[in-house]
Protein backbone atom coordinates (compact mmCIF):
# COMPACT_ATOMS: atom_id res chain seq x y z
CA UNK A 1 0.00 0.00 0.00
CA UNK A 2 1.44 3.54 -0.65
CA UNK A 3 2.02 5.83 2.11
CA UNK A 4 0.25 8.76 2.28
CA UNK A 5 3.20 10.63 0.99
CA UNK A 6 3.36 8.50 -1.53
CA UNK A 7 0.09 9.29 -2.86
CA UNK A 8 0.93 12.29 -2.56
CA UNK A 9 3.30 12.77 -4.83
CA UNK A 10 1.45 10.79 -7.56
CA UNK A 11 -2.08 12.14 -7.24
CA UNK A 12 -0.94 15.19 -8.99
CA UNK A 13 0.52 13.43 -12.03
CA UNK A 14 -2.86 11.58 -12.42
CA UNK A 15 -5.35 12.66 -14.80
CA UNK A 16 -8.24 14.57 -13.71
CA UNK A 17 -12.14 14.52 -15.05
CA UNK A 18 -11.76 17.93 -16.41
CA UNK A 19 -13.11 17.64 -20.16
CA UNK A 20 -13.14 14.38 -20.04
CA UNK A 21 -15.53 12.70 -22.23
CA UNK A 22 -17.61 9.67 -21.35
CA UNK A 23 -18.14 8.30 -17.64
CA UNK A 24 -15.51 10.22 -15.64
CA UNK A 25 -12.78 8.31 -13.61
CA UNK A 26 -13.65 6.83 -9.87
CA UNK A 27 -11.23 7.20 -7.31
CA UNK A 28 -7.50 6.46 -8.77
CA UNK A 29 -6.28 5.66 -5.71
CA UNK A 30 -8.58 2.22 -5.63
CA UNK A 31 -6.95 1.25 -8.95
CA UNK A 32 -3.80 2.48 -8.12
CA UNK A 33 -3.57 -0.08 -5.17
CA UNK A 34 -5.18 -2.61 -7.10
CA UNK A 35 -2.21 -2.32 -9.64
CA UNK A 36 0.53 -2.26 -7.36
CA UNK A 37 -1.26 -5.60 -5.49
CA UNK A 38 -1.58 -7.18 -8.72
CA UNK A 39 2.01 -6.90 -9.44
CA UNK A 40 3.34 -7.47 -5.92
CA UNK A 41 1.35 -10.63 -5.65
CA UNK A 42 2.07 -11.82 -9.44
CA UNK A 43 -2.20 -12.91 -9.52
CA UNK A 44 -3.75 -12.80 -12.54
CA UNK A 45 -6.13 -9.47 -12.97
CA UNK A 46 -9.67 -11.89 -12.14
CA UNK A 47 -8.22 -12.56 -8.51
CA UNK A 48 -8.26 -9.26 -7.77
CA UNK A 49 -10.46 -8.72 -4.32
CA UNK A 50 -12.82 -6.80 -5.54
CA UNK A 51 -14.65 -6.01 -2.29
CA UNK A 52 -11.02 -4.43 -2.08
CA UNK A 53 -10.34 -3.13 -5.05
CA UNK A 54 -13.80 -2.95 -7.23
CA UNK A 55 -14.48 -4.53 -10.52
CA UNK A 56 -10.98 -6.10 -11.75
CA UNK A 57 -11.83 -4.80 -14.91
CA UNK A 58 -11.69 -1.38 -13.34
CA UNK A 59 -8.51 -1.67 -12.52
CA UNK A 60 -7.01 -3.49 -15.83
CA UNK A 61 -8.68 -0.69 -18.28
CA UNK A 62 -7.54 2.37 -16.24
CA UNK A 63 -4.18 0.48 -16.09
CA UNK A 64 -4.15 0.17 -19.91
CA UNK A 65 -5.48 3.41 -20.40
CA UNK A 66 -2.84 5.19 -18.69
CA UNK A 67 -0.08 2.75 -20.47
CA UNK A 68 -1.96 3.72 -23.77
CA UNK A 69 -1.97 7.40 -23.18
CA UNK A 70 1.79 8.16 -21.63
CA UNK A 71 0.09 8.57 -18.00
CA UNK A 72 2.99 5.69 -16.35
CA UNK A 73 5.92 7.37 -18.27
CA UNK A 74 5.31 10.60 -17.49
CA UNK A 75 4.67 9.83 -13.74
CA UNK A 76 7.88 7.60 -13.59
CA UNK A 77 9.95 10.49 -15.18
CA UNK A 78 8.51 13.30 -12.94
CA UNK A 79 9.48 10.79 -9.69
CA UNK A 80 12.71 9.89 -10.65
CA UNK A 81 13.50 13.88 -12.04
CA UNK A 82 12.30 14.37 -8.41
CA UNK A 83 14.56 12.05 -6.72
CA UNK A 84 17.14 13.24 -9.02
CA UNK A 85 17.58 10.20 -11.30
CA UNK A 86 18.06 10.11 -14.74
CA UNK A 87 15.27 9.70 -16.56
CA UNK A 88 13.89 12.82 -16.97
CA UNK A 89 13.85 12.81 -21.27
CA UNK A 90 10.93 10.16 -21.36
Amino acid sequence: MLTYEQWERVDPLLPSNAGKVGRPFGDHRTVVEGIADRYRTGIPWRGLPREVFGPWQTVWKRHKTFADDGTWDRVLAALMAEAGGCCTDL
